[in-house]
């Protein structure tokens, strides 16, 4: 692909619409990242935007949500999202002391320090790893479903995961066969990307349909108007220097948590934020200085493992054999019938178009995301608390779930992605995570014709 000034044009824009749109969204409490990364990069690659433009919007995006779903866990205590639920108990503590604003000013500068590691070193472990990417996509399937089994034996309720792997492949691939049989799409067709989607939002969609039931209606908590106080503060002048705002041990753990963040690309990241995040502190008996310590490295180790879960498999491999890569990155991977494991962004970028679509995602995130968030973090938070409603942008998101059920396979599809989100919900609420089951998603074929 040559690259010419319009193209890079393109690529900055991508990046600041990315950064401005996930600004907004990580601090909207509750957005999980697969949940509102996948379906909007989907759309952008069935639209035909170049590869390189839409890899750049994604780097962007992933920094800019990481930057920011933290603001929330300190000014109130609710996650914005996943990734950030481990941190609630720290950043609770700095609030009880009064420190907010510091709790902030930690994460955010702990998520800057996790970019810059993560992003040089993602790219040279890709390049070291790219000679054996050939080996590996030979025996893809058998990874895939060696990545479901090593998952599944990850989570808390390890066995019941272990065993929903065989019937959930049988589903996805028996809906396959049902479309092949009547019609729908000509025989070995492969409806993936809606699938997938269907999986991304299984919670929300068993929730929508528990929710018809009013004795499920009646059982559910009664709340009133919560009320959340927001304290002003003095704005910062200048740029802010992530390196002041931390002092040298708080650096120190961060680099640290990062780079193993790097090194462990393919494990949960939720997993290992908690097991990190926690051994890195154990021993400070401070309780705020220990906070302030784990908040800083969590939110560190929880950027770098994205950068380095989403860039090495897609440079080194071409196959997301990663939670990352299979979760909010999927459509990088597979969005038939624009991408697919034999054509996608691996196979049409060079190395230094990875580095330049990378560099100019992380610089625009970093630049605009960091300084937003040091200085108007709490009119911000105030502003999206009051405005932007988290059903409103489930909402979206599960609209673009059934427009695309339909443009894969027409009406009955929207009932079989239905289906699939409803057994995803299910077992996500059971234990089995959103790695298991996007493992499962890719094997399903092999799996399953090993049985016949």
């Amino acid at each position: 692909m040559e690259l010419d000034l319009l193209l890079i044009l393109q690529m900055v824009l991508a990046s600041l619409v990315g950064t401005v749109l996930y600004t907004i969204i990580g601090i909207a409490p509750g957005t999980d990242e697969t949940a509102v990364l996948a379906p909007v990069t989907m759309v952008l690659v069935l639209t035909g935007f170049e590869p390189i433009v839409i890899l750049t919007f994604f780097i962007s995006a992933i920094i800019a949500k990481k930057l920011t779903d933290s603001i929330p866990v300190a000014i109130a205590g609710i996650p914005g999202g996943v990734m950030s639920a481990p941190m609630v108990e720290h950043a609770m503590i700095l609030k009880k002391h009064g420190m907010p604003e510091v709790s902030i000013r930690k994460m955010a500068s702990g998520s800057v320090i996790g970019t810059i590691i993560a992003v040089p070193l993602s790219l040279l472990l890709a390049n070291f790893l790219l000679p054996f990417g050939d080996t590996l996509s030979q025996y893809a399937n058998q990874v895939f479903l060696g990545g479901a089994i090593f998952l599944a034996l990850m989570t808390k309720n390890r066995w019941f995961a272990l065993l929903s792997i065989i019937p959930f492949a049988f589903l996805i691939q028996g809906l396959r066969q049902l479309y092949w049989e009547i019609g729908v799409v000509p025989e070995g067709t492969t409806v993936f990307t809606s699938f997938f989607l269907g999986i991304t939002l299984g919670p929300v969609i068993l929730k929508l349909v528990e929710l018809l039931s009013r004795k499920v209606r009646e059982r559910l908590p009664k709340y009133g108007i919560k009320e959340i106080k927001l304290i002003k503060r003095k704005a910062e002048k200048g740029f802010p220097n992530p390196f002041k705002i931390l002092d040298k041990k708080e650096v120190g753990t961060s680099s640290l948590a990062s780079f193993l963040g790097v090194l462990t690309f393919f494990m949960s990241p939720v997993g290992m934020t908690i097991f990190l995040g926690e051994t890195l502190t154990s021993k400070i008996k401070d309780p705020v200085k220990r906070a302030a310590r784990a908040v800083s490295s969590m939110d560190g180790l929880t950027n770098a493992g994205y950068i380095a879960g989403t860039l090495i498999p897609l440079i080194a491999i071409g196959l997301p054999l990663s939670p990352t890569a299979i979760g909010p990155g999927g459509a990088l991977f597979n969005a038939p019938p624009v991408f697919t494991p034999d054509h996608n962004i691996h196979h049409l970028l060079s190395m230094g178009e990875f580095v330049l679509a990378t560099i100019i995602g992380a610089v625009v995130a970093i630049s605009i995301t960091f300084y937003i968030t040091i200085k108007y973090a709490q009119q911000i938070c105030a502003f999206v608390f009051k405005y932007v409603p988290h059903e409103a942008m489930l909402g979206l998101f599960i609209g673009l779930v059934l427009m695309l059920s339909y443009m894969d396979a027409g009406v009955i599809n929207i009932l079989g992605v239905l289906l699939v989100g409803l057994v995803a919900g299910f077992l996500h609420r059971k234990g089995v995570n959103y790695g298991v089951q996007f493992m499962t998603l890719y094997a399903a074929p092999w799996l399953v014709s090993l049985f016949f």
